[in-house]
């Protein structure tokens, strides 16, 4: 065990105590040093008087309130100590009050008073030294030093608790920081499973609605048809439940259903099947095109493409009265433009996310999703009217490699 362990738990029980009992024992341990050079005298000692004694006393006793009141204490103890060396009965050997008092001046005084009576001190000294009888150089030099020494100590205990503070107030800081960033994560992660989940189930039940509308009218004359629509309803529903699983695993630290591992993310390789389920399930007519060479995506840019297609497709069957639509993606070198265009009413009717209600009308829940979905991955989005009527939405991602250069 090293020194420095063996000393921190007492220095540690020190720092705890009562601050005017351990200032106490300093004061009185500060008048049994100075009583040392009269309870064992050598030869020439002046012999203790009980002046001397109380002179000494007044040395040492306002140390009890060196805390409290440090400057006052320090004057006190700078009147009775150059009276206790004038008196000679005993002299001080060493200057046991003031080195406290200097100490602490140094270590808890504002400048201008621990500079005052430092120089004090000092002259003091010298001044002292010079009336005494038969002074020694190197008593000059053993008490100067003392002096600046003691001094010297109290700015370093100065520095290292301006120090420690400073840590403490970083480490606070950083905490601060911390507990801010994970708020902000958990808001963007709340924020996107909303996205997801709004998505995924206003996709599903808009196909759902569609085909329950239909199977009333064909139940009696065209029960194949009927059939097939309950399958649609079935299919669409069993899709949302996978893809709503497939984003609350990442609330768990379990395994999704089975024990494997969560499945990702559908991205741009799920947009064939995606376009195929909206053509069978709500009967409008997708056309997936595809230019330039594909470039690797990130895995949120993914996420963004197949979400955008999706919202974008389902306010077309839920507000656009549009028999087609086309879904475009361009591969460009640094980002990739996708594209969904429809031949409904367009926003001056229903269009697609456009006027007339519903999630895409009055509140702009999908549109907005659109939106901040692109803003995520860097990228930007438009909607509006297309080129030759109904409604287009068109979103500008950035490909993985410049993805960073565009969050800035």
């Amino acid at each position: 065990m090293s020194a420095r362990s063996r000393v921190a738990p007492a220095v540690d029980r020190l720092r705890a105590a009562n601050p005017y009992a351990v200032d106490a024992a300093l004061a009185a341990l500060v008048l049994f040093a100075a009583s040392l050079q009269w309870m064992f005298p050598d030869e020439g000692d002046d012999r203790l008087s009980w002046q001397g004694f109380l002179l000494g006393a007044g040395t040492a006793v306002p140390l009890v309130w060196r805390r409290r009141s440090p400057f006052g204490a320090a004057c006190a103890v700078s009147v009775f100590t150059p009276a206790m060396a004038v008196h000679h009965a005993p002299p001080p050997d060493v200057l046991y009050g003031g080195l406290v008092v200097l100490y602490t001046l140094a270590a808890v005084a504002p400048p201008a008073q621990r500079r005052f009576m430092l120089v004090g001190w000092l002259v003091g000294t010298s001044m002292t030294m010079t009336h005494k009888e038969g002074a020694e150089p190197f008593e000059y030099a053993f008490h100067l030093l003392s002096c600046l020494s003691a001094y010297g100590f109290g700015m370093l205990a100065r520095l290292q608790r301006a120090y420690t503070a400073a840590l403490e107030d970083r480490a606070r800081r950083l905490e601060r920081e911390r507990a801010a960033d994970t708020a902000r994560a958990a808001a963007l992660e709340r924020a996107t499973i909303a996205r997801d989940m709004h998505d995924i189930l206003a996709h599903a039940v808009s196909l759902m609605v569609v085909q329950a509308e239909a199977g009333p009218v064909v139940v009696r004359s065209d029960p194949e048809r009927a059939e097939a629509a309950f399958d649609a309803i079935a299919t669409a529903g069993r899709d949302a439940m996978t893809q709503l699983r497939r984003i609350l695993g990442v609330l768990k630290d379990a395994p999704v259903e089975g024990g494997s591992a969560r499945l990702p993310q559908p991205g741009v390789d799920a947009l064939d099947g995606l376009l195929r389920q909206v053509g069978d399930t709500a009967g409008l007519r997708v056309e997936l095109r595809t230019n330039g060479e594909p470039r690797p995506l990130d895995a949120d840019t993914e996420i963004a493409v197949y979400r955008v297609v999706q919202e974008a497709l389902t306010n077309t069957v839920k507000h656009a009265y549009a028999s087609r639509a086309r879904v475009e993606l361009l591969w460009g070198e640094a980002e990739l433009t996708l594209t969904v265009t429809d031949d409904g009413q367009g926003p001056g009717g229903r269009g697609a996310g456009g006027g007339g209600g519903g999630d895409g009308g009055t509140t702009g829940h999908g549109l907005i999703g659109i939106r901040e979905r692109a803003a995520a991955c860097g990228g930007t989005a438009r909607t509006g009217p297309g080129p030759g009527g109904g409604f287009r939405v068109a979103v500008t991602l950035p490909v993985a490699a410049d993805r960073k250069a565009a969050l800035g």
